[in-house]
């Protein structure tokens, strides 16, 4: 088992920046990918970025592309989102997440093992 805990959520302007980070424990010697979801009220679960753990090779939906950065520390088995230029758009709660095995796909929930718990993050205008 992965447990994943997140920080770093909050209340910005638009405009403005955060960083979101998520520490991973347990078996993370499984760890092949992490990534970022977020999910606004009454709307699906969306990818918004993820990164292979041994490679380092990142993936971005188009929406947050030269906005937000993700980025890994292997030896602190945490994973950050940057977060840039922020809309109200991007208001939502984000999850973090975490696969420990082999798959083509890094775009879907289903893609994914273990989530964290949320962390809310409001961008006002």
């Amino acid at each position: 088992q992965v447990q994943l805990v997140e920080s770093g959520g909050g209340l910005v302007q638009a405009g403005g920046s955060l960083r979101l980070s998520c520490a991973a424990s347990g078996r993370t010697f499984r760890l092949y990918a992490m990534a970022w979801f977020r999910q606004a009220p009454g709307k699906e679960r969306d990818f918004v970025a993820a990164i292979s753990w041994s490679t380092g090779n990142t993936y971005y939906a188009d929406s947050v592309k030269g906005r937000f950065t993700i980025s890994r520390d292997n030896a602190k088995n945490t994973v950050y989102l940057q977060m840039n230029s922020l809309k109200p758009e991007d208001t939502a709660v984000y999850y973090c997440a975490a696969r420990g095995g082999y798959s083509v796909s890094y775009y879907y929930p289903h893609d994914y093992d273990y989530w964290g718990q949320g962390s809310q993050v409001t961008v006002s205008s």
